[in-house]
């Protein structure tokens, strides 16, 4: 697809889908991050190592702080002044998040793009 349809991207976004997108710093290959299947993909079209973990954006820090076990006061201090912006976390993820996102590690990578 080439365009700016963002229903569309959240339609293939919803059906597993890997979509193309603008961020503040480069664009990016986006898929849902709660689909193991998908996220998989992200590997697969980049030829991205497994060992190379994703970094999971999100449009709320209500939604941020369900992706972390801990979102500590200085963080918290640090969203407040740079989100949504080029600003990335790494967090103590939680049970939400799987571990192909994090390539296994205890942290997860958490954005919210301007």
């Amino acid at each position: 697809m080439i365009g700016k349809d963002i229903h569309k991207a959240k339609l293939l976004l919803e059906r597993g889908e890997v979509v193309g997108l603008p961020t503040e710093t480069v664009y990016g290959l986006a898929a849902n991050g709660y689909d193991e299947e998908a996220t998989l993909k992200i590997f697969e079209v980049k030829e991205r190592p497994s060992f190379n973990p994703l970094i999971l954006h999100t449009d709320s820090i209500l939604k941020v702080q369900e992706l972390v076990r801990e979102f500590p006061p200085l963080a918290k201090q640090l969203v407040l002044k740079f989100w949504p912006g080029p600003l990335t976390l790494l967090l103590p993820k939680s049970n939400q998040v799987s571990d192909v996102v994090t390539s296994g590690s205890p942290l997860v990578a958490v954005r919210i793009p301007d």
